[in-house]
């Protein structure tokens, strides 16, 4: 049945199906259930398409199992029309419908249904399922019905409303994509590049830069796409995810980078043109005495903390740049700018030139946590005129709140990316400062060491009381900075009399 969908039924018929869920599973788990029935019911009604497609060019039945005339096979009896008119046992039928689908095109889709408990009917009684079949069946998810694109923007919008729903498991997966578009805006990817997120989550910065490809109308088939997901039902929501958006050119691997980056030639990290993270946020479960001895040099700077992991997902970005174009953009919290336990790592970053441009934004951009985020853009190769210079950012105010969320505006973003890309010093906002500069402040990248905020008598801190709170923590850190490089200053003087 062909009938073009609107992109509200899209995203009512999407969010619809999560609703039969509730008070049988946790909100957490709806993705687990959800996006792989999703993408079942588009492999199914996209086989039905082609088949249609090859009947009418050649009127020949035998054409249609050449796997040349499909993008995924759908071998018989597992189709989403044979699992529907299935009565009993429904959650074994889905089972054998994904495992077939999976064994019949392993290179592509090997695991990418994931390992859902679907056949505990306690959970997942056979009548829900029923229910969400019939529910899944109500629309025809061919390309003609819903482009890529479409469909794309659909499956990012139950991606947002999970982790809306879903508490403190949501930035495993979901990074604003405020954020993310912004990220993108100032890394400006070109047609035919490589790019890389180390923590992919649900693929959502990568393919924000198919999305700015698209937008300049330039060729995005031929850019290649890597990342590396460490939790296997996140990684398989990714590749999902770039199917369902139309990339087909791209390697998603379930693994742990710091323990075993997935991408290597000639035992070393492969390089890209760019690379976009959120790495997990300071976490402390990892294998710090492996990193101090890696084989692949990822301890350039030195070894992290055991507490606080960033440095590490950092150097192994910092490795994993083209020596010539390789460009990156990070999201990290605010503490890496400044904290003492990595001050010696910040130095020799720092004294690298590899730190173009430090971007402090507002409170509540990460899910679930009120800490302020900053974005940090490395470049391999600087242009000769920014050669040993920094530019500081301070957009904590370019933001919008609501119910405890903030998010960019597309005036924010082009704000924060046009004094980037001009590299411009706009008073309260934005200043270049120098390699040199930062040394006077310990190699502190502190933002308000460099940016003051512009007072004005109309200015109204709308924050919570927690986002004062950490605000306040962030500027202790930084007062204590302060004063140890004063005290160390005192002594020195008191040493030379």
């Amino acid at each position: 049945m062909n009938k073009r969908i609107t992109l509200d039924e899209l995203k009512s018929y999407l969010w619809n199906s999560a609703v039969l869920l509730r008070t049988h599973i946790d909100a957490g788990s709806y993705k687990q259930y959800i996006f792989p029935l999703l993408f079942f019911k588009r492999i199914s009604d996209v086989y039905d398409e082609e088949c249609a497609a090859v009947l009418e060019e050649y009127g020949d039945e035998e054409a249609l199992e050449f796997p040349e005339n499909h993008r995924f096979v759908v071998p018989k009896g597992y189709h989403w029309r044979d699992v529907r008119s299935v009565a009993d046992n429904v959650g074994v039928a889905i089972v054998n419908a994904f495992r077939a689908i999976e064994r019949a095109n392993a290179e592509q889709l090997q695991g990418v249904f994931g390992d859902g408990a679907w056949t505990n009917k306690n959970r997942l009684p056979d009548e829900l399922l029923k229910n969400l079949i019939e529910h899944f069946s109500t629309l025809t998810l061919s390309i003609a019905n819903c482009p890529e694109d479409e469909l794309g923007q659909g499956y990012e919008y139950l991606i947002r409303k999970f982790a809306d729903d879903s508490g403190h498991t949501a930035q495993e997966f979901y990074t604003n994509r405020t954020v993310v578009h912004l990220m993108t805006e100032m890394l400006k990817p070109e047609s035919g590049e490589s790019i890389y997120d180390p923590t992919s989550g649900s693929a959502g910065m990568l393919i924000s830069a198919i999305a700015y490809l698209k937008a300049q109308g330039k060729e995005w088939r031929n850019v290649k796409i890597y990342g590396q997901e460490i939790n296997a039902l996140t990684s398989a929501i990714a590749r999902m995810n770039l199917f369902l958006h139309g990339v087909k050119d791209f390697q998603i691997v379930n693994d742990d980078t710091l323990t075993n980056p997935a991408f290597i030639e000639n035992n070393r990290l492969k390089t890209f043109d760019i690379v976009v993270a959120n790495p997990p946020y300071s976490i402390s479960q990892w294998n710090r005495e492996a990193f101090a001895a890696d084989k692949y040099g990822r301890n350039f700077l030195g070894t992290p903390p055991q507490g606080r992991a960033d440095y590490a997902f950092f150097q192994h970005i910092l490795k994993s740049l083209d020596p010539d174009t390789g460009r990156c953009a990070i999201l990290f919290p605010h503490g890496v700018l400044f904290r003492n336990e990595e001050s010696a790592l910040r130095e020799k970053l720092i004294t690298s030139d590899l730190v173009e441009c430090v971007i402090g934004l507002g409170a509540n951009l990460f899910y679930n946590s009120p800490m302020e985020a900053c974005i940090i853009i490395c470049r391999t190769s600087k242009q000769p005129k920014r050669r040993g210079q920094i530019l500081i950012i301070n957009a904590v105010n370019e933001v919008t709140r609501k119910n405890a969320q903030s998010w960019l505006e597309d005036g924010h973003i082009k704000k924060i990316a046009d004094a980037y890309e001009n590299y411009a010093e706009i008073e309260g906002f934005s200043k270049v400062i120098t390699v040199d500069d930062t040394a006077k402040n310990g190699y502190s990248l502190s933002i308000p060491l460099y940016v003051r905020e512009v007072a004005s008598e109309a200015a109204i801190d709308n924050r919570s009381v927690t986002e004062c709170a950490t605000s306040w923590v962030d500027r202790v850190f930084e007062t204590r900075l302060a004063f140890e490089e004063l005290k160390s200053l005192i002594v020195g003087e008191q040493d030379e009399s």
